[in-house]
């Protein structure tokens, strides 16, 4: 990790950059994928899949047979480790479920919000060397408590033409039942048009690589809707003296092994502290399978010496960070004062991992900054809000009036008719 002590504030914005990606030639890739979907459907599907994936498709759908053997394939272990993450999910996000309010906002005016689901939504799910069912739970059980009546999931088969066992018992575990065996921008393609065998969504929900997530911005000018905007995972964490450095070396670990495009950064106002945390994530990595995924994303990581905690705060607050650890005294003193991040941590035992496994928060985050002006997926991401009104004839002679003599001033006069009419017809009936 690059150390930096006491950094000027006017030095803060070059500190928050994030890693650069290699993007030659990604814009016209994308597009050109696009274009051949579009017109292509299924056959530029199976051939992107043959050319990217390794594996020739019969069919790109999972089938019932395929669902049923992949889920004898999870460990017992694993399928109840799971299912108690579901539980916990499920229970934190159908919280957010909102009771109908009716508000009368003048006598005789009634105004209320409604919430009515996505109908179709997408899910895209990475797999290669980290497939990650658990994002699965995170985007599946929101959806259901929602009420999305369908949900298409799409995720890169390996050789062998299958899907991750565990990506498949997840997704029958929710129940998801449209499964695609198409991963890449080539799926976020065939969600945006629809094709033959994939269905065209409302949504594209879902974490994925350079490609993934240039198609998703791409699908926006097909009125496609996403999630929020994902890059590179990443982590900051703020420890003092009462941190202890083997847990926060291997917080820092957790997120570098994502991809050598994942930042992590470390704050503290104890040089003693950023040593001995440094010490330990040498330590540690040497015993990481994939170590040299880790040792690649901190070559582009930063431990920054602070002058105290509030000032350290302050950074992650210009930062924006997608997860935030305080492994600090007394974190829970310090909540009011964080502004931008994605999810926060408080204290040693509040690993990330938590977040992203079983505490039952999304996992599903803004990076790159967005957490200054997007929150992360949470059960409001799978509806729309629809405002309601009821006036009676007693309310609109209240602020009939009112709106005349606005719409008049606006010079919009049809407008100014609509409310007129109405009032000679109460005027004439009395």
């Amino acid at each position: 990790m690059k150390q930096y002590k006491y950094p000027n504030i006017k030095d803060w914005k070059s500190l928050c950059e994030r890693p650069l990606q290699n993007q030659e030639n990604l814009s016209e890739q994308v597009k050109s994928i696009f274009d051949e979907v579009k017109i292509s459907g299924d056959k530029a599907l199976k051939l992107y899949t043959e050319k990217f994936d390794g594996v020739a498709l019969s069919s790109l759908k999972v089938s019932e047979i395929e669902i049923e053997e992949a889920k004898n394939l999870v460990s017992d272990d694993l399928k109840s480790a799971i299912k108690i993450a579901s539980e916990n999910i499920r229970k934190f996000h159908a919280s957010q479920q909102e009771e109908k309010k009716i508000i009368e906002t003048t006598e005789g005016v009634f105004c209320w919000r409604e919430s009515r689901a996505i109908e179709n939504i997408g899910i895209y799910i990475p797999g290669g060397t980290a497939p990650l069912f658990s994002t699965v739970l995170m985007l599946g059980i929101p959806a259901n408590i929602a009420g999305c009546k369908n949900i298409a999931l799409c995720s890169p088969p390996d050789k062998d033409g299958k899907i991750n066992p565990a990506i498949l018992f997840t997704a029958d575990l929710v129940g998801i039942k449209n499964i695609f065996k198409v991963g890449g921008s080539q799926a976020i393609a065939g969600l945006t048009f629809g094709t033959e065998t994939l269905p065209k969504v409302d949504k594209i929900f879902g974490p994925g690589n350079q490609y993934v997530t240039f198609a998703k911005q791409l699908a926006l000018n097909y009125n496609m809707a996403i999630d929020i905007p994902a890059g590179p995972s990443e982590v900051l964490v703020i420890a003092d003296e009462s941190s202890i450095p083997e847990f926060v070396a291997s917080d820092l670990l957790s997120q570098a092994e994502h991809g050598t495009d994942s930042q992590v950064i470390l704050l503290s106002n104890s040089e003693t502290i950023i040593n001995e945390i440094n010490i330990e994530i040498e330590r540690q990595l040497k015993e990481l399978p994939r170590h040299e995924i880790a040792k690649i994303a901190l070559q582009n990581s930063k431990s920054i010496l602070s002058n105290s905690i509030d000032e350290a705060i302050d950074f992650s607050n210009f930062y924006a960070p997608e997860h935030l650890i305080l492994s600090i005294e007394n974190a829970e003193n310090f909540t009011d004062k964080i502004t931008n991040a994605g999810s926060v941590f408080l204290g040693n035992y509040s690993p990330e991992s938590a977040g992203d496994y079983a505490s039952g928060t999304n996992h599903t985050l803004p990076t790159n900054g967005f957490a200054k002006n997007y929150s992360g997926v949470s059960l409001d991401s799978f509806v729309k809000k629809i405002t309601f009104q009821n006036i009676t004839k007693n309310g609109i002679q209240n602020i009939g009036k009112n709106i005349e003599l606005m719409a008049e001033a606006e010079e919009l006069m049809a407008h100014k008719n609509a409310v007129s009419v109405r009032l000679k017809y109460l005027e004439n009936e009395n």
